[in-house]
Parts: C-alpha cells; structure tokens; sequence
C-alpha cells in the first residue's frame, strides 16, 4: 500500500468518525425537537386524569367530557382487576386501540412507540403510559395517552436520508480530493525516487535531483540529499583516482624495481660465465687459468653497473618507503629552524654534486633572520630534490639558488637554464613517477622526487611557485611561512629597567 493510499485513507478515516458523530448530534436534537412538544403534552394529558377510591370502576375523571383537550391526542384506560379496556371517544370513532402490556410484567411510566393497525395500514404512535396503582400501591390498570406520530417520523426519515446520503458524498468528494492531495503533495517525492533510481541504474554520479517547489521540508530533503549525492560522488571519485593511481603506481613501480634487477641479474651471470674456473689440460693439480685484459675490463664494467643499479634500487625503495609514510599520515616532527645556516649548508654541499651546467649561490642574505617551523632534515632532502632536478635537465648554462621574501613567507628560489618544459606539464610534475621528456631517454631518476617534495612543502604549510618555458629553463620558488617568536618577558623587563635608569 502506497503511502499516498495510506494518507488518503486515514484522512477519510478520520472524516467518516466525524461525520457520524456530527450526524448522530444533529439528529440526537432534531429528534429531541421534533418530539418535544408532542411528549409535553402526553404526559400533561396523562397527568390530568385523576384516579381514586379503593376500586376501579368509574373512577377517573378525564379533563373534558368523554375525551382529551387536544383532539389529536388518545386515551386508553386499562382494567387489569376487571379485564377490559375503556376507550376516549376519539379511540372508539377510529376503531383504534393500543396494545399494552400485561400486569406481570409491572409496566413503568414511559413513552414507547408502537405500529397500530387501522382499516388495514399500519400507522405510528407515540404512547405515554402511566400505571393506576390504589391507594395501598396495588397494580389495577394502565392508562394510555398517545398521538399519531406519521408525520414526525416521515420527516426523521428525510432527515437521516439526507445525512447518511450528504455523508457519503462528502466522504467520496473528500476521498477522491485527497487522492489528489496526496499525489500533489507526494510528487517531489516521486521525482527524488524516480532521480535516485536513474542514479542507481545508471553510471553518471553527476545527475542531481532538480529543485522545484518551495523549500519546504521536501525541499530540505531534496537539498540534502543533493549534498549526499555529491559527497557519494567526490568520495567514489576519490577511490576511482586511488585505485587508478594504486594501480599506475604498482605497474610503475614494478617497472622501476625491475629494470635494475634484470642488469644485475645479467651481469651476475655474465660475471659467472668468465669467473668460472676453466681447468688447464696440461695441469694435473688443476691450475686455473688467468683471465685475460679484456675479460677483466668487462668484469670491472659489470661490476660498477651492479653498484649503480643497487644504488638506483635503493634510491628508489628509498623513495618509496618516503611515500608510504605519506600515504599513512605520517607527521613529521618539527622545530623551530633558522633558514640561513640550512640553505648556506646545502649550497656547500650541493657544488659537490656531479653536473655539467655551472652552480651559482645567489644573495641570501635575505634568510638571515628568519625562521620557519620545520623538520631539518626534510627541509634538506627538499631543496636537494629541486637542486638535483635542475642538474639533470640542465646540460649547460647555470642554475642558481637565491632567496626572496613577501609578506610572512620566505622563498627559496632554484633556476636553472636547462630545457625547460611545456606549461600544460606542470600540474603533471608532482604526479608520481612522472618524467618530463620521458619518451627521448634522456634523463634517469625514480620519477618520485617531486612527489616527495611536493609531500613535505604541504607537511611545511608552505606553497610552490613554477615559471617555466621550453627551451629556455625553469625556475621553482619554495615558499615557507615564517615564524615569529615572542619576546621573552625577562627581556621586556631588562629593557623597562633600562629606560628607567
């Protein structure tokens, strides 16, 4: 059962309970109207016949001769010691008598009504009866006033048709009112469904349900559901990228770990094929023959290539081991660090570094002073990732490292003159395992350094700024936010006493 059925049937519920109470009201006091005057006026008729004397015969008095004031009114008296029954002179020219009850039964004063039989038709009284008691309380007869109620209870009739008939209507114009009502009032909630059924069944998390109609508290729903909808979105969209990142990273890295395996692999095997014992078929203590010059030059060769790809792997699980911790939240640990030593440290250090382009240290003069909130060490690796970069892509020309200052941030520049790149790669360089001029060879690395660096300047709240043109050299600015300590109060207070002496 729909929700629109349910609503429809409890307000028509509730609708036919109060119909019923407002009918039965309205025709508990037609009713009590209607038969108002006419019970009056029983029982003052009844009232007005007087019974005494310790027997019964002849001895009640009516108020007029032979009958009733009003003419429309009855009058029966019951002999219950006698058995007979006397009748008004209205009763006798009708050919009318009313049925009563027996003495055994001890009838009380009341009205009932009661069908009489005339000439063959059925007409309705109202009868007002009064028992006849003597004076020591005995039962001896019933008198009967009654009235001719046809009318009456033709227009009770009217009136119940009328209610029971204008009910039902009512009750059918409101139901069907009420489909409609409901299906109004529920339709936002059908085009949600509807939306949320083409998002379930469909591929587009991008569909949202359309915002019609007031902002009511369907309106709410459908804002709130448009909010989930694309929370759903940018978290399913943010496990796509995951997972695809996972999986460039896992194929990447695989590719990564096994290109030095398989050239120390061949050389371990070329190396056993030339280190191998060959035996002297002259020699009877088995003398192992000596390896000629050329043999061991590619010995030597094979040799230092196991090394430099130990050195690479390293290098790589290394930066591998760095991303992990990335990836797991790790927090580094840092302290307040004056930036002119560190820079001035890795300048030195730096010119020591194999490159075929010329090192220049810039002004830095500008760091003296000031400091940042970071972790030594991986401030270190970050410069040398930048300054190691510039080595690479830059085969001749310069590449300098200077510092500048703007506002609360200080930055530590690294350009170089090398071969630049295309602008539409930087938003890429920062991706993992990502070379710039990857397809010409002509550079070797993990392809993990910019990641790392990029991990450590948002672990340092700090920015990267990227001017770059192909052909012509790159230029990286590392901007850091400064941090100003607070002058100590003993301070404060030496230079208070100071000014008052």
């Amino acid at each position: 059962m729909t929700i629109r059925l349910r609503l429809t049937l409890w307000y028509s519920g509730l609708l036919a309970a109060t119909l019923i109470v407002f009918g039965c009201a309205i025709y508990f006091f037609v009713n009590m109207n209607t038969y108002g005057d006419i019970k009056n006026s029983l029982r003052q008729q009844s009232n007005s016949i007087q019974f005494y004397g310790t027997t019964f015969s002849n001895q009640f008095k009516l108020g007029g001769v032979g009958g009733l004031y009003e003419p429309d009114l009855y009058l029966q008296i019951v002999n219950y010691r006698e058995g007979f029954i006397s009748l008004d002179s209205n009763m006798k020219q009708k050919g009318l008598e009313f049925p009563y009850p027996k003495a055994s039964k001890n009838p009380d004063r009341g009205f009932e009504k009661a069908r009489v039989t005339i000439n063959g038709h059925q007409y309705m009284f109202l009868i007002y009866q009064r028992p006849l008691h003597l004076e020591d309380g005995s039962l001896v007869g019933l008198a009967q006033v009654g009235a001719f109620v046809g009318s009456e209870e033709r227009f009770l009739a009217g009136v119940r048709s009328i209610l029971i008939f204008s009910s039902l209507a009512v009750l059918l114009i409101a139901f069907t009112v009420g489909l409609f009502l409901a299906r109004q009032v529920l339709q936002p909630i059908e085009r949600v469904i509807r939306s949320t059924e083409k998002i379930q069944n469909g591929s587009d998390l991008s569909v949202r349900i359309p915002m019609e109609g007031p902002k009511d508290e369907i309106g709410r729903l459908v804002y709130t559901l448009n909010i989930m909808l694309a929370r759903l979105e940018m978290a399913y969209n943010g496990l796509d990228e995951s997972y695809r990142a996972q999986r460039r990273f896992v194929s990447d890295a695989s590719h990564e770990l096994r290109t030095p395996l398989t050239t120390i692999r061949g050389n371990i095997e070329l190396l056993q094929r030339m280190w191998t014992k060959t035996m002297d078929p002259k020699a009877q203590d088995g003398i192992v023959l000596a390896l000629d010059a050329q043999r061991l030059e590619m010995s030597n060769e094979a040799m230092q290539d196991i090394a430099a790809e130990a050195k690479r792997m390293s290098t790589l699980v290394n930066d591998l081991l760095a991303l992990a911790r990335a990836d797991a939240g790790y927090v580094m640990e840092k302290v307040p660090l004056p930036m002119f030593p560190l820079v001035e440290e890795v300048a030195r250090r730096a010119q020591l570094l194999p490159r075929t382009a010329e090192w220049r240290v810039g002004d830095l003069s500008i760091l003296s002073g000031a400091t940042v909130i970071g972790n030594h060490e991986y401030l270190q690796q970050l410069l040398f990732i930048f300054i190691e970069n510039a080595f690479k892509y830059t085969s001749e020309g310069y590449i300098e490292l200077s510092a500048k200052q703007k506002d609360d941030q200080v930055g530590v520049v690294v350009r170089d003159t090398g071969i630049g790149m295309d602008p539409e790669q930087v938003p890429h360089i920062f991706d993992r395992f990502y070379r710039i001029d990857e397809s010409r060879g002509k550079t070797v690395g993990t392809g993990l350094g910019l990641s790392i660096a990029k991990w450590i300047i948002d672990e340092h709240r700090g920015s990267i700024e990227v001017t770059t043109l192909e052909g012509e050299g790159s230029t990286f600015v590392i901007w850091l936010p400064l941090h100003f300590s607070e002058p100590d109060s003993s301070t404060i207070m030496e230079i208070e006493d100071r000014e008052e002496h």
